[in-house]
């Protein structure tokens, strides 16, 4: 007799072959080519400050798991994904014990606290970041220029703190703004993981084509960022579009933090309403605030808002419809 199993769910009955740790190696996978920008361009301490994060990540689950009786869940990859994503928020320079520091926080704070994987509210490497800006803000936005020389690239030596795109325009820095093509290509100063747009849509396309993501929130969230710049960024409709989506970590969210499953609304129509809200919060604090990025901030208070959204942005129940005369 042939042994067969019978697996009972609640509804909806949604029968799929992925798996936690196949959804997360595809993103490992698209997170590669940022990755190795990352370390062509700041050379090979940024590789460091990744393998650091993501260390302290896998470790701070797996010790998490053994003090709490709970199976472990390290082979699930999340931890890993959640390191890679952190290193790219962080300056190539940040001290090494602030990356083991973020790493944790991460893992025990934002994700483990309520309950693992699925059931964290935040972002955890956002989180993590949001963490490490408020508690050392001079480490957080020293930011370096690219290695152009394969000695510096192997020593770091000579490292120059520099001023980021958006720091230019911001007008609390002086330095000459960088071009398009530099921006789009990555040869500019800022986080490990950000500062190349290309690099970013090659590991997002690659998703979408996946069927890991949907397109609507990375290019409702991106375009929302240029479209506000362009109205309000040095008087109306005076902004620079192009250089609000390339100049800081718009890409790097609208692709890979935004989207994520746990902190995002569950219908189209709330993704839209959420890269939308997302979107004008980062312009709001590029534009009006003190600070030059908003994504940070601009994500997260949106993961706290994704539950209303999934409240008021249902899809209709069939057979519920107002009936016909």
């Amino acid at each position: 007799m042939t042994d067969k199993k019978f697996i009972v769910s609640y509804a909806p009955h949604i029968r799929s072959n992925d798996s936690i740790a196949s959804t997360m190696l595809d993103v490992i996978i698209a997170l590669i080519p940022a990755l190795a920008g990352g370390v062509f361009f700041f050379g090979l301490r940024a590789l460091t400050v990744c393998l650091i994060t993501v260390a302290s990540c896998v470790v701070s689950e797996f010790i998490w798991d053994k003090a709490t009786g709970k199976e472990n869940t390290i082979g699930d990859l999340s931890a890993v994904v959640t390191g890679i994503l952190l290193s790219f928020c962080l300056p190539p320079a940040i001290p090494y014990y602030m990356a083991v520091v973020g790493g944790v926080f991460a893992i025990i704070v934002a994700k483990m606290f309520f309950g693992g994987i699925g059931q964290n509210f935040v972002n955890p490497a956002l989180a993590a970041r949001g963490f490490l800006l408020a508690s050392w803000p001079v480490a957080m936005t020293r930011f370096t220029a690219p290695m152009t020389r394969l000695s510096v690239f192997l020593s770091n030596a000579d490292a120059v703190s520099t001023a980021t795109p958006l720091a230019v325009i911001k007008g609390g820095e002086e330095a000459i703004a960088s071009g398009y093509k530099e921006m789009f290509f990555g040869n500019i100063p800022g986080c490990i993981g950000e500062v190349s747009a290309l690099l970013i849509l090659i590991g997002g396309i690659y998703l979408i084509a996946r069927k890991v993501i949907r397109p609507i929130i990375p290019l409702t969230y991106i375009i929302t960022v240029g479209l506000f710049g362009y109205l309000f960024d040095g008087g109306f409709m005076q902004g620079d579009f192009l250089y609000h989506i390339l100049g800081g970590g718009v890409f790097l969210a609208g692709f890979f933090m935004a989207t994520d499953y746990v902190t995002s609304p569950t219908t189209g129509k709330g993704e839209f309403v959420y890269a939308l809200g997302a979107g004008i919060i980062t312009g709001v604090i590029r534009i009006f605030g003190g600070y030059p990025e908003g994504v940070t901030y601009a994500i997260l208070i949106m993961n706290i808002v994704t539950p209303i959204i999934d409240k008021y942005i249902r899809p209709r129940v069939f057979g519920t419809g107002r009936s016909v005369a």
